[in-house]
């Protein structure tokens, strides 16, 4: 069996470092050393990011951001997760600077000092069958759309920011004593039990390693999850031992879309679906158009389509021949 060439880690850890903006370059030098896409981010509260890149870069990637000598040991026990694809799920490689690992904008929520209690996936349903237990999914409007589980509760929010106002909206700490909750690799429902702790929730239990690590170790005919889980690479989708789902991204308006949202009246490939087709942006709608031209065109050729990151390394590449050509001009004139 061939191995896959590409390896996928998503990593995270709450972690302060006031000095986080001295970490950029070196990591983004060792990555770029190797072949390594994707987003990292790092913040005073930690780090956190999806990479993917040859299976002995990530390894290499992982053990160096661990080396008790390189970063005193910081990053130690991050949680670590693993998929595999045929191809590069990311077009660069970015290591970005934020106030917050993840966006609450609650400077109470703070996971390095008090979080809710971890629950491996094997024990997770057993918990969230309690009747004792208020199920919340963390996650956005657009995520829950794809798959959730059973009885959980959607915020129905389009930003991690909202979370705090439906809890001040729904939930009472009087009433709620025990809440469960969960997100696609742990990070955002970490922060939102420690946010919830600060708030006076007595007992706030987490999923821990979140959809993805459920998916992973929990057998299909075992499981209490509905339909895929969402995830932030061209991958779109995952469902039980991490295969590739079937949701697609609308090209025009970005928003996951299943089989049966595709198959609606309003869905034209490539250029629309029942997300957007009622916005009046003309001059997307015919970018859109003139895009999926330029796929089917490729089709018929037999050729790979750049894409949008494609045409633009096209774009910038052309622009550099151009002032070469200009300076060797300049140089035989003199």
């Amino acid at each position: 069996m061939t191995e896959p060439a590409i390896k996928i880690v998503a990593l995270y850890k709450f972690v302060d470092q006031p000095d986080f903006a001295v970490l950029r370059a070196p990591i983004a030098g060792f990555c770029a050393e190797r072949a390594i896409r994707g987003t990292l981010l790092l913040a005073p509260e930690g780090i956190n990011g999806t990479l993917a890149g040859p299976p002995a870069a990530i390894d290499a990637l992982v053990a160096w951001l661990e080396d008790g000598n390189l970063f005193g040991g910081r990053f130690r026990d991050a949680e670590v997760k693993y998929a595999f694809a045929d191809t590069q799920p990311f077009h660069r490689m970015k290591v970005r600077l934020k106030a917050e690992i993840v966006t609450l904008r609650a400077p109470e929520a703070n996971p390095g000092r008090a979080v809710g209690t971890y629950v491996a996936p094997e024990d997770w349903n057993a918990l969230i069958a309690r009747d004792d237990i208020v199920l919340i999914d963390t996650r956005n409007d657009y995520e829950v759309a794809l798959g959730s589980f059973r009885k959980a509760l959607d915020p129905r929010t389009a930003s991690f920011t909202q979370f705090k106002d439906y809890v001040a909206e729904n939930l009472d700490p009087r009433t709620h004593r025990k809440v469960a909750m969960f997100c696609t690799g742990g990070i955002r429902c970490e922060k939102a039990s420690s946010y919830m702790l600060a708030q006076g929730f007595e007992e706030v239990f987490h999923l821990k390693g979140g959809i993805l690590a459920y998916l992973e170790h929990t057998p299909a005919q075992e499981s209490l999850w509905d339909g895929e889980c969402f995830v932030f690479d061209e991958r779109v989708s995952v469902t039980h031992g991490l295969g590739i789902g079937e949701a697609q991204l609308c090209r025009a308006c970005r928003q996951p879309l299943s089989p049966a949202d595709r198959a609606r009246p309003e869905f034209v490939e490539g250029i629309q679906c029942h997300h957007c087709a009622a916005e009046d942006n003309g001059a997307r709608r015919a970018a859109a158009a003139e895009r999926q031209r330029q796929i089917d065109l490729a089709a018929a050729r037999g050729e790979a389509h750049l894409g949008e990151e494609g045409r633009a390394i096209a774009e910038r590449r052309r622009r550099a021949s151009k002032a070469r050509r200009e300076a060797d001009r300049k140089r035989s004139a003199q």
